[in-house]
């Protein structure tokens, strides 16, 4: 649902997958970053904040209706599915929780792109 108006509703279960990633992408890097192999995450570490960032862009593109928005997320979704992978060569809870979250927002931005 839109917050204002419901202009954006057909955008809402993307736009709710992308908040959720960027939370999820900001604590698992805060997690990361106390981890004993600090030094092997340092990809994953940067990945994380792009698809944390690209979300919260992706969030602000679509509550606005942007003419981009559909490229933009399309865009979302490849980074989206590359922190997944980069999460799956971690082992702890954290990580495997975030390549999961990754993988459903990385579905959603191709729905959201391809209507």
């Amino acid at each position: 649902m839109g917050v204002v108006t419901n202009k954006t509703n057909k955008f809402q279960a993307c736009i709710d997958a992308c908040k959720k990633c960027m939370q999820a992408c900001y604590e698992c890097f805060s997690e990361c970053l106390n981890e004993p192999d600090l030094n092997a995450r340092k990809n994953c570490l940067s990945i994380l904040v792009e698809c944390a960032m690209m979300c919260q862009m992706s969030v602000a593109m679509m509550s606005m209706d942007g003419q981009f928005s559909k490229q933009h997320c399309k865009l979302c979704a490849s980074i989206c599915e590359k922190c997944a992978q980069e999460c799956d060569m971690f082992k702890d809870d954290h990580c495997q929780k975030c390549a999961e979250i990754c993988r459903v927002c990385s579905e959603e931005c191709r729905k959201m792109a391809s209507m």
